[in-house]
């Protein structure tokens, strides 16, 4: 599947670039298929984890009133069906962190609602589907944040980066997780990671390689990019130009906040998020090449006017994402005022007449 796409993607780009497609018969690689919408309340800043089939929203922030919500959706890829869960046992936040591991979820840090200001937490929360419980684990150990990115790989959780403005601000740490320690030692720091601080990054993973990007520091979209197996940080191609002796840069305009990221059969996806204002492009990352989207006669060749969020959804950043490997879905988020309820599927083998 990932030798035909990448295949259908190379041809696309040569007839794109040639003109091969005359005005009437134009078409875009990859759909986007608008899915069962839950019933609740529209939002942006929410977070996500996935097991098996099944995608989660938890949280989130309901522009409408500026309340910061603790309600639990399911969504089944498969029956397109929505099921509300137990909300958590506390306070609603925004811009938590979330993860699976051993078929079930976790949730923690993020921004609550303290009066009229937004204080910050660091307590750790446990999903039990098979019970519909939640179970408080041991509290975040790099302390409270908001805007953190999270990942599970190898049997572990990791949370890393954020932002705390009530002590340093801006963070690049990272602590791993492990659901089988006894209570007091579930976190652990790891070291290594020599990117930027940063908040309201991205992560996905592919063959148990989680991928790390975007986001902001002081106001400046980050352009690092990195993976992590478990044990090395490695350092890949930045998501911007920023080497005049690169040409396989020359188009990219990738670095963005508030994104969100999925893996499909191998290839990683980023899609919406804020760069200079609300976007509605997404990108495809082929981690054999380490190149985002097209790579023609090795020479770069993006195609961004066929990347975009479809033309029924609205541009946005705050959105979150699903994905079990094989699928991939956005949705909700804002802009402006604007807040979404909204789910769509990729479909990244699918062509579409524009």
């Amino acid at each position: 599947m990932k030798r035909l796409l990448k295949s259908a993607i190379m041809l696309l780009a040569v007839l794109w670039l040639t003109g091969g497609c005359t005005e009437d018969d134009e078409t875009t690689q990859g759909q986007w298929i608008k899915k069962v919408s839950y019933n609740g309340y529209a939002r942006a800043y929410a977070c996500s984890f996935t097991i098996d089939n099944k995608g989660y929203m938890f949280g989130g922030y309901r522009g409408a009133n500026k309340e910061y919500l603790n309600d639990l959706w399911e969504y089944d890829m498969d029956a397109n069906v929505w099921t509300q869960c137990e909300s958590l046992p506390t306070v609603g936040r925004r811009y938590a962190a979330a993860f699976a591991l051993n078929g079930k979820g976790y949730v923690t840090t993020g921004g609550i609602k303290d009066g009229s200001t937004v204080t910050y937490v660091a307590d750790t929360w446990e999903y039990d589907p098979a019970s519909n419980t939640w179970t408080q684990k041991d509290d975040y150990k790099g302390g409270a944040r908001e805007g953190a990115l999270a990942f599970s790989i190898g049997g572990y959780g990791y949370v890393g980066t954020g932002y705390n403005d009530d002590t340093i601000g801006w963070m690049l740490d990272f602590y791993r997780f492990n659901p089988n320690a006894a209570a007091g030692m579930q976190w652990e720091l790891v070291n290594g990671f020599g990117g930027e601080k940063r908040r309201y990054g991205t992560a996905f993973v592919i063959n148990d390689v989680a991928y790390i990007c975007c986001g902001e520091n002081n106001g400046t979209n980050v352009v690092d990019f990195w993976k992590f197996d478990g044990t090395n940080w490695t350092q890949l191609r930045d998501i911007a130009n920023t080497d005049d002796d690169n040409d396989y840069d020359d188009d990219y305009n990738i670095a963005r906040s508030s994104t969100v990221s999925f893996s499909i059969n191998g290839l990683g996806y980023i899609a919406t998020g804020n760069r200079s204002g609300v976007s509605s492009d997404y990108w495809m990352y082929d981690p054999d090449q380490d190149l985002w989207y097209g790579d023609s006669d090795d020479d770069f060749t993006p195609i961004t006017d066929v990347h975009n969020y479809p033309s029924g959804a609205s541009s946005r950043d705050g959105a979150i994402s699903f994905s079990n490997g094989s699928r991939g879905y956005v949705l909700t988020g804002q802009s402006g005022g604007s807040y979404f309820d909204d789910i769509y599927e990729l479909l990244p083998d699918e062509e579409e007449d524009v």
